[in-house]
This record gives structure tokens, C-alpha cells and sequence, in this order.
């Protein structure tokens, strides 16, 4: 697996890099070269399933898959829970069509430019550091889902407890303490260059745990599919 990485999150107009994962959605291997050279490909690289604002936007991806299909666009959600986890995870909640995999070790979001955000004291520099009292003030608003906007952290327990989600000692395993691994989408085209993109790192935190705009990302896949 790839492991080089980048500092800042891959622009339109940047060529992917290849990186191989482990198949969750079936035996084997998914590589992003796979893809070269023979169809777009939206990627979602999100935090472990322990995560449920990610496993939120993975099942919003699994809805957009058949309209992005439909214009001959892949679509790849890959997540840092370990391969056998992310299985049984996926076995009760099926995501028909959409191929997942496994990076634990965060290469492909160190390869797309995604870092792992650090909270500190009181030292801010977004978006590799928050300091505490940053990090108070986030909000994170799901109407329907929270009773009202809410810090990520409390947001994060609020949902686990409502869908039920025990945390494992493999979920606990790709925790690294004290840090929080930001996430995106990128839209690439046949060539494995981006063209589009959202992701946590921009809007200073004001992304963080949001779920991206389908028309937005429609109307990118409409262009790539030309």
C-alpha cells in the first residue's frame, strides 16, 4: 500500500496516487489503478465504522450509487476499521453496489492530503492542530438525528447509542488518542485526476461530520462522464 504522503488535500487538477486496499465488499484486493484508464471514480475515505456520522454518509453514498452508475461513475468508500470488522459491520447493513475497503493504517487519506487533526491545550493551526477551547465551540448540526446542534464528541456518543454501535477492541485499535482523523470525497476522472472534491479540511472545521452536496457532486459527475 501507498504510504507517501502529501500536506495539503489533493486539488482539482491533481493526479491520484495509486493505493491498494483490502476488498471489504468481496475476496481480494481494490486498487485505485483499477480504475485507470477505464471509469470515474468518486472515493470516500472516512474514519473507522465506529464513526456515525461516516457510516451516515457511506449509506448516503450507497443511495447516489445507482444515479452516479447511471453515468458510468464508480463509486469506492473506504474506511480505517480493520478488514474482518468492517465485514461482519457490512453483513447487517448492506450497501448494494457499492464496493468498500479497508485502510487501517490511513494511507490512502495520508496519500490524499487528509490529516490526522491533533487537540491540543490551546494551540491552533487548522487543520493539523485545535486547541481545547477551538474545539468547545465546534458544532455539528443533523436535524432529525440531534435534538439539536451539538459538539462532535457528544454528537459521536448521542448517535452510538441510538444505532446501537458497540465499540469493539478492533474499532479501539485505530484510535490514535488525542487525534481525529479528518475525511472526504474526491471525484476523479477516467485518468485518476481530480476534478472534484469536499472534504473536512476546508471551511476551518466548519465541515466537520457534514454530508456534502448531492446536486454539487451530480453535477461534477455529469462532467467527468462526458
Amino acid at each position: 500500500m501507498s504510504t507517501h504522503s502529501v500536506a495539503h488535500p489533493l486539488q482539482p487538477g491533481d493526479r491520484a496516487p495509486n493505493v491498494v486496499f483490502d476488498a471489504i465488499s468481496r475476496e481480494g484486493k481494490i486498487a485505485l489503478d483499477d480504475f485507470r484508464g477505464r471509469s470515474p471514480l468518486l472515493i470516500g475515505l472516512f474514519r473507522g465504522l465506529m464513526c456515525p456520522f461516516c457510516r451516515r454518509h457511506i449509506a448516503a453514498m450507497a443511495q447516489l450509487h445507482p444515479a452516479l452508475h447511471e453515468k458510468g461513475v464508480n463509486s469506492l468508500a473506504v474506511v480505517n476499521t480493520p478488514v474482518e470488522r468492517a465485514r461482519l459491520y457490512f453483513r447487517y447493513h448492506p450497501i448494494p453496489g457499492l464496493l468498500a475497503a479497508s485502510d487501517p493504517e490511513r494511507a490512502s487519506h495520508r496519500a490524499f492530503g487528509l490529516p490526522l487533526l491533533e487537540f491540543t491545550e490551546n494551540e491552533t493551526d487548522w487543520p493539523y492542530k485545535v486547541g481545547m477551547d477551538v474545539k468547545k465551540n465546534m458544532r455539528v448540526d443533523w436535524p432529525g438525528e440531534l435534538p439539536e446542534p451539538m459538539d462532535p464528541a457528544a454528537a459521536d456518543d448521542l448517535l452510538n447509542r441510538k444505532d446501537g454501535y458497540e465499540i469493539t477492541g478492533a474499532d479501539q485499535q485505530v484510535r490514535v488518542p488525542g487525534h481525529m482523523q479528518l475525511v472526504g470525497h474526491f471525484l476523479l476522472d477516467r485518468e485518476g485526476v481530480v476534478r472534484w472534491s469536499f472534504t473536512e479540511v476546508e471551511e476551518e472545521g466548519r465541515n466537520i461530520s457534514r454530508a456534502l452536496n448531492p446536486q454539487e457532486l451530480m453535477s461534477a459527475a455529469s462532467e467527468v462522464s462526458h
